[in-house]
């Protein structure tokens, strides 16, 4: 004789499970908070200290001279052909565009002035130096 059973339904779950995707959600924030400072200032260049006004980064390109004179561009190591490239690129389809020059404080004038001379000779002519805000330097 065969067994008679009654089966269950089951049923079906409509709820999401939120937990798992607010602890996601979360995990990236914390995440997205502790390095978007880093990607800000990206690169180790001690800047001279001087008065001025700020700029807005709206537009802008950042360039910068490391220590041992290094050629970076959005921070991006580049060798002197290829930022000769990108300062072309620049003059053609971005011209009104600030180049936003960073050059480390110990640093030698001349390789300063070279970059900014590559530069010039590329066609850019917005060009704004870079400092940290505090005193200027005065000469004795």
């Amino acid at each position: 004789m065969g067994r008679k059973t009654e089966l269950l339904q089951r049923q079906v779950f409509s709820d999401i499970n939120l937990t798992p995707l607010m602890d996601l959600t979360f995990i990236l924030l914390i995440t997205f908070i502790i390095t978007f400072p880093l990607l800000e200032s990206g690169l180790n260049v001690d800047l001279p200290a001087a008065q001025g006004t700020p700029l807005t980064q709206e537009n802008t390109i950042p360039v910068s001279v490391d220590l041992d004179g290094y050629w970076y561009v959005d921070q991006r190591r580049v060798t002197a052909e290829q930022f000769a490239a990108e300062m072309r690129f620049i003059r053609d389809n971005r011209p009104e565009a600030t180049v936003l020059l960073r050059g480390d404080r110990g640093l030698p004038y001349g390789q300063l002035m070279e970059i900014m001379q590559a530069m010039h000779e590329q066609g850019v002519r917005r060009i704004s130096l870079v400092t940290q805000t505090g005193q200027t330097l005065r000469s004795p």
